[in-house]
């Protein structure tokens, strides 16, 4: 386990981890593996130079609006609002404004946690208000915890998520395909050719897009399924089960070799899976690591893509004044 400055180390009698103030990012986790060896199980760069030139989201904090909002345009109180155009015509992760090119601050820290701050500007790439973004990574025992908090003064979006790729047979150690996963959600948010919900909820029915039973991800990832081929594999917005709010497991995921099991709870409405179809081959990561297409994957929690263009979906707006709070744990365990 290596220690770059300004990296800050966490650890408690389990696990490890390295957090990165810019885009107050997860660097590095260190994961007891069935033999009890610590593997690094999420994907990064070397030095905070990298993160600055590289984009991806590698470990970062995305926000303040996570995800797409379909040709970077919305209405907020009636009126519209005009965002940051960089995917295709849409804005994905906020644009400009996004929280994963900023320099937090850190208010806090422990041994095992640390708190980050960062101030976002009242109209930074469209988005109104000044919002105070707080944000605490913390090991648990065997989780590591993100707890996030937000005040705006004036009514805003609000939907930041961690981007982290995680491979739990260690990073660097190939793709994702023999990773088992399960995610419990009865139902999906479909998209369109450029990754922008239609505004549907289709439930999953047991057919390619279902995963609410373990499976290895190479036996349905290219599967003659229209919703894979227009993104290249997973990359859509799961509608996790039980009471939207109640904090409950959202997926599980089983490394091939290394017998780690992640399980994933948050209090979000959806998690985002992203099999990193679109991660370039021959990129170079951290510790002589080379990172391909699939090499890790992400599980995002989040309220819905281009929530505030479909009344359908739960809202992602933030009151002037009201205090926006949610967490997401990534617990690990050993089978």
């Amino acid at each position: 386990m290596m220690n770059y400055d300004p990296f800050i180390c966490l650890k408690n009698e389990r696990l490890a981890a390295e957090i990165l103030p810019y885009g107050a990012t997860l660097r590095a986790l260190w994961v007891p593996d069935r033999n009890g060896e610590p593997l690094d199980v999420v994907l990064g760069y070397e030095t905070q130079v990298d993160y600055v030139n590289h984009d991806g989201c590698f470990g970062a904090t995305v926000g303040p609006v996570a995800n797409r909002i379909g040709k970077a345009a919305c209405l907020l109180n009636g009126k519209p609002l005009h965002l940051t155009v960089n995917d295709r015509g849409n804005c994905l992760h906020s644009g400009e404004a996004g929280l994963h090119t900023k320099l937090w601050t850190v208010a806090e820290q422990s041994p095992a946690a640390v708190r980050l701050q960062y101030v976002h500007p009242d109209g930074l790439g469209g988005i109104p208000g000044e919002i105070r973004f707080e944000l605490c990574y913390r090991l648990e025992g065997r989780g590591l915890s993100v707890e996030y908090r937000a005040v705006s003064d004036r009514d805003t979006l609000c939907n930041p998520t961690n981007h982290s790729y995680f491979n739990l047979d260690g990073q660097g150690s190939g793709s994702v395909l023999e990773h088992r996963i399960c995610l419990h959600a009865q139902s999906f948010t479909p998209t369109d050719d450029k990754a922008i919900p239609t505004g549907a909820i289709r439930a999953v029915s047991g057919g390619v897009m279902d995963l609410t039973r373990p499976v290895r991800i190479g036996q349905r990832i290219d599967q003659p399924e229209e919703q894979l081929r227009l993104a290249g594999g997973f990359d859509h917005n799961y509608v996790i089960d039980a009471d939207v709010e109640a904090f409950r497991p959202a997926a599980e995921l089983w490394g091939a070799r290394s017998g780690i099991k992640m399980t994933v709870w948050t209090d979000r409405p959806g998690v985002q899976l992203y099999t990193g179809n679109y991660i370039p081959a021959g990129l170079a990561g951290k510790e002589g690591a080379v990172y391909g297409p699939r090499a890790g994957l992400c599980l995002e929690t989040q309220g819905f893509p281009d929530a505030p263009n479909h009344r359908s979906f739960p809202p992602v707006t933030l009151r002037a004044g009201r205090e926006w709070t949610s967490r997401t744990l990534f617990q690990f365990t050993v089978e």
